[in-house]
């Protein structure tokens, strides 16, 4: 299964991250993190990070988490994701790095444009019937579509109770909220 989330910003110390999502501490935020995310992602599982991984020069932190989650993990490069903490994602962690957007394909309907940024993809003007849709973080808003876009979905974890999200369900928000089945 494929899985997507964003905005992990593990060892960030700043209260404005962890006690917004409901934290005491950036250590219990990020131990939360871990927690639900090997409940959820087996290790023959992909997981999509849309960028900020990590925040700070915590590293003892960033290797407590990072090296104990589960599945296969490809990043596209955030705000906060510095050419250095590239590389350490790359070759410490053992990460794959699509740059900074991508095009991710799901069978033959669907279509996604994976970034950090909410980005609008001209998916109007596309073929209905194969929209390009934007999974993206960055915004740490609550809510799952911007700006009341269909075509444009949150993946961050402020949106998704600190858990990465499946293609699957991602699909069924999305068509629940255009009202299709």
């Amino acid at each position: 299964m494929d899985y997507f989330t964003s905005d992990l910003h593990i060892g960030h110390d700043k209260d404005f991250i962890w006690k917004a999502r409901g934290f005491n501490s950036i250590e219990e935020h990020d131990t939360q993190i871990l927690k639900n995310w090997n409940n959820t992602v087996t290790y023959e599982d992909t997981v999509y990070i849309l960028g900020d991984l990590c925040m700070g020069g915590n590293e003892k932190e960033w290797n407590r988490i990072y090296e104990n989650l589960n599945g296969k993990i490809i990043f596209i490069v955030g705000n906060h994701d510095t050419a250095n903490k590239v590389d350490r994602y790359i070759f410490d962690y053992e990460m794959e790095c699509w740059g900074l957007a991508a095009i991710y394909k799901y069978s033959k309907k669907y279509r996604f444009y994976l970034s950090h940024y909410p980005t609008y993809t001209a998916n109007y003007d596309d073929d209905k019937s194969h929209p390009l849709i934007n999974l993206y973080g960055h915004t740490h808003q609550k809510e799952k579509f911007f700006n009341n876009n269909p075509y444009m979905y949150n993946v961050a974890l402020d949106a998704h109770n600190c858990t990465p999200i499946s293609i699957d369900d991602i699909i069924k928000d999305i068509l629940k909220y255009k009202g299709e089945k």
